[in-house]
């Protein structure tokens, strides 16, 4: 019935509100009190819960859309300039991390060797979605501790899509072991090769159509639909849903409009995402824990201990110094979500026994709630060696620049800074505008200046000046004062056409305000006076006398 519906659901958000704020006042992070919210509402707490099925396809959106958000990050630039430490460092720790695991499973578990080949890689991976919060939130993420940890949780989200599409493919009992090897790594090129043809041909094109009707609802329904339908068209070709949001993700990452589409689905992604993470803790069976609890804290003990043996001795191979190299494979020496998602998908094709499923599960959690103190611990071994390169270096650069409304007076601006040689970032809500700045080699993006999301996507939450340039008031109005209670701090210049807009906006928290009116009239009385030859000096006394009253009244005002 559609009231069960509904009582779940209530449930669920009940729960994660009282839950997971809580696990942030400990310091436990979010991700945990997803899990520990689900298991108090699911069959293993109060029962409040018992139909998982339904509530596990719809938490699959929340991991598409998780992978979507990753491939979009994950341009080839960027990896390109990480290449060492990602294609280096991170595929050795993901190899010799899965042939260890592997080995183990097969040799002193005696599992299936269909079972072991995903089993392995999945234990390699860490938690991308808890690691990253935890930097970003200790703002070690530009460290070289952070750097590094970020390279290699680069390298794992890469290597989860051959790994889904092996988990696909074993499910057809034609291949072979090898055939599904080589099948998964082939297919993996040849979606890399499909994403950039086909990202350059056809999804610019449509947003930027799309963009052209400037109504925001009708943008947001095409970046849910993007996920969702290379999601489902990767389904129905035995691929999965995870890796279809990846494709779309790659498809995007080059576009002026990834920043408003990301902005759009982060919404959706946080509660599905998080609703992930619940019907995990739902599934979460402690009985198997009270029976064997020593197997249990042995296989989790056995778990991060591998894993900090193994990469630490590669990380300092690749030049980190000891104590750095510590930390990092300290901090992922956890299992990851992805480990989750490929555990369920093994189960759901019979890969891995119900037994099997449930004694993984246990201990990847385990491990995740266990993360904080990793981090603590981490830290506190980087607090005994601080070093110039350990501070944290989050922020944007103090002559950074954002740009807000990038029309004519915008552009202007931009060409000014230039020429000065200062960095800059713009954004309009114009899709021509947009493409005809990126033709010209400015970086500028496609977005709703008003979206807060999408401010803080391109860096405007912490950069140090912000230009508004908008021509309409009531959307100028929206941003000075969602800027202003954001950041006390920062000097947020505006236009106005004349003293009363001025005053208004000076009120909502703007740092300064250029009057079009007065400028217009200040630039023609000089000349003027210079057409009549008044003296030159005399003429500038003149003009800033003016000025510099005419803006006093409008401070005068405000008080």
């Amino acid at each position: 019935m559609t009231s069960d519906y509904l009582v779940d659901l209530i449930v669920l958000l009940a729960a994660a509100v009282i839950v997971v704020p809580a696990c942030q006042v400990v310091k436990l992070g979010a991700v945990p009190g997803f899990l520990i919210a689900g298991l108090m509402v699911g069959p293993a707490g109060l029962g409040l819960i018992d139909n998982l099925t339904e509530i596990r396809h719809l938490a699959e959106i929340g991991i598409a859309f998780l992978l979507f958000v990753i491939g979009i990050e994950l341009k080839p630039s960027r990896l390109w300039q990480m290449k060492r430490l990602v294609f280096g460092l991170g595929s050795l720790q993901v190899l010799l991390t899965g042939m260890v695991f592997t080995a183990i499973a097969y040799y002193v578990f005696d599992l299936p060797s269909r079972a072991v080949l995903i089993i392995g890689p999945a234990l390699a991976l860490s938690s991308t979605a808890f690691v990253l919060q935890l930097l970003s939130e200790q703002r070690l993420l530009r460290s070289t501790y952070g750097r590094t940890s970020f390279s290699i949780l680069l390298l794992q989200d890469l290597a989860v899509v051959p790994l889904l599409a092996l988990v696909s493919l074993m499910e057809m009992p034609s291949l072979n072991l090898g055939g599904d090897i080589g099948f998964a790594l082939v297919e993996a090129l040849i979606i890399l090769i499909l994403v950039i043809l086909t990202g350059r041909y056809f999804f610019h094109p449509i947003l930027h159509r799309i963009a052209q009707t400037k109504i925001p609802e009708v943008f947001t329904a095409s970046a849910i639909l993007i996920v969702l339908g290379v999601s489902l068209v990767a389904e129905h070709i035995n691929l999965s849903m995870a890796m279809g949001a990846f494709m779309a993700g790659m498809l995007m990452s080059d576009s002026s409009y990834k920043h408003q589409v990301v902005s759009e689905i982060k919404p959706f992604r946080g509660l599905l995402l998080g609703l992930f993470f619940m019907s995990m803790g739902m599934s979460l069976n402690l009985n198997l824990l009270f029976e064997k609890p020593w197997l249990t804290l042995g296989l989790v003990l056995s778990l991060v201990i591998l894993k900090v043996v193994i990469l630490f001795p590669l990380v300092c191979l690749f030049g980190l110094e000891k104590r750095k190299s510590f930390a990092v494979s300290i901090i992922l020496a956890q299992s990851g979500e992805f480990g989750l998602v490929l555990f369920a998908m093994a189960s759901e094709s019979e890969i891995i026994t119900a037994a099997v499923h449930q004694q993984l599960l246990l201990v990847i959690l385990i491990s995740l709630l266990i993360t904080p103190v990793l981090s603590n611990w981490a830290n506190s071994i980087l607090a005994k060696n601080k070093s110039d390169d350990d501070v944290p270096v989050e922020k944007v650069p103090k002559s950074a620049i954002v740009i807000a409304g990038f029309g004519r007076v915008g552009h202007r601006i931009g060409e000014i800074l230039n020429q000065a040689g200062q960095s800059f970032v713009g954004i309009d809500v114009d899709a021509a505008i947009v493409d005809q700045a990126r033709s010209d080699g400015l970086p500028v993006f496609y977005g709703d200046v008003c979206n807060q999301s999408l401010l803080d996507s391109i860096g405007a939450k912490e950069a140090s000046v912000i230009i508004i340039t908008l021509d309409d008031l009531e959307a100028t109005k929206l941003i000075v004062s969602t800027l202003r209670a954001a950041n006390p701090t920062l000097s947020i210049y505006v236009r106005g056409h004349n003293s009363a807009e001025c005053i208004e906006l000076q009120t909502l928290g703007a740092t300064e305000v250029v009057s079009e009116n007065i400028e217009a009239s200040l630039e023609l009385a000089r000349m003027g006076l210079s057409a009549i030859n008044v003296d030159d000096q005399e003429r500038e006394r003149v003009l800033q006398n003016y000025a510099r009253r005419y803006y006093e009244q409008i401070k005068r005002a405000i008080k």
